[in-house]
């Protein structure tokens, strides 16, 4: 689960985490169909810590000429899953580049909306995250040679420079509309389109080390049929902490399962070596949706308790309905909470 959130009824030695959120359009927001993009800048350097775990050591990085500095807040440095909410924020303001609107540097964005779109929990722990995030992103300081839009900014400034969030209730804290300032290094990615576009699937790829090797074979693969680079390299790239030993059982298990988006991975020769594969978008096909209500997932937690993951249930229940010849259903609501209560049911025989 993302960022340590507990996860029960769904194996954590599974590759890939659940499709939490089947039946959502991937981008809900107001600029139509939107493709998922993050700033080739970030995905080149190592700017977010792969620790699960608060990491609060100073980070100094040099490579071809660029450095780059990343300090933390007493909270840590920001995550490879806190950079969802970049990710979502860049993404908007390409869409509407491309749709011949002024981007500004203040994204206004729902809560509700981001979460799904990457693929996060839709609940009170989620909404939790997403604050911890927010935090993280604000508190964490760059320097750094590396220029956007051909800019270098040699003054220490924040992954984001500010966020508001406005709360629909006091009482609850309920997320309604988040407002977030990106830094001007950011932004002018943005200004500059220096970004990528990347493969949906990324959001369930649920080890920090897999996302990052992703976004390396995104950025220097690219649609080339092979691109090769040492073990050492890569392992200096991907900005782990860890010994090369156990960089290498990691990559071992992206090769093994082959559940990287677009890229299949070998080591030859001491070469680690990625092969495009085309997209292989792991998010289900659109005319596979089936809608449930927010009601009814909310329902669907007080049946299952503590004792089930609802999003994973409802992914094992979409692959069920799927494998049964996709069967019209009168109330796809109904027949979920039935499908909850049956696994009760059988639980406690």
């Amino acid at each position: 689960m993302v960022l340590g959130a507990k996860f029960t009824g769904y194996s954590m030695t599974e590759p890939l985490l659940p499709i939490r959120h089947p039946t959502a359009d991937f981008f809900i927001c107001d600029l139509g169909d939107v493709i998922p993009k993050s700033d080739i800048a970030s995905m080149e350097h190592p700017l977010f810590t792969l620790s699960t775990k608060p990491d609060t050591a100073i980070r100094h990085y040099e490579h071809n000429g660029n450095s780059v500095t990343i300090t933390p807040s007493v909270l840590g440095l920001a995550t490879i899953h806190d950079k969802d909410i970049l990710i979502y924020c860049i993404s908007k303001l390409m869409a509407g580049i491309n749709a011949g609107l002024q981007p500004s540097k203040t994204v206004h964005l729902k809560a509700h909306d981001l979460l799904v779109t990457t693929n996060r929990q839709a609940s009170g722990e989620g909404y939790k995250l997403l604050r911890q995030a927010f935090d993280r992103l604000r508190g964490t300081s760059i320097k750094t040679t590396i220029k956007t839009n051909g800019e270098e900014i040699t003054d220490g400034f924040g992954i984001i420079d500010k966020y508001k969030i406005v709360v629909d209730d006091p009482k609850t804290k309920r997320m309604l509309e988040l407002q977030v300032t990106l830094s001007d290094w950011l932004y002018n990615s943005v200004l500059g389109k220096e970004v990528l576009s990347i493969n949906r699937a990324y959001f369930r790829l649920r080890k920090p080390i897999e996302r990052r090797i992703y976004e390396i074979a995104r950025k220097h693969c690219g649609n080339q049929e092979k691109w090769h680079i040492s073990l050492e390299n890569l392992h200096k790239k991907v900005g782990s902490s860890g010994t090369i030993k156990k960089f290498k059982e990691a990559l071992n298990h992206i090769i093994k399962h082959g559940h990287l988006p677009d890229y299949a991975v070998s080591l030859e020769l001491g070469n680690v070596v990625f092969s495009y594969t085309g997209k292989r978008d792991v998010f289900m096909d659109e005319e596979d949706s089936i809608f449930l209500k927010p009601d009814t997932i909310e329902k669907a937690k007080k049946i299952l308790g503590r004792q089930y993951d609802v999003y994973a249930l409802e992914s094992e229940w979409f692959e069920f309905w799927k494998a049964s010849g996709k069967p019209e259903l009168k109330t796809p609501d109904g027949a979920f909470i039935n499908f909850c209560k049956s696994r009760i049911e059988r639980s406690q025989r």
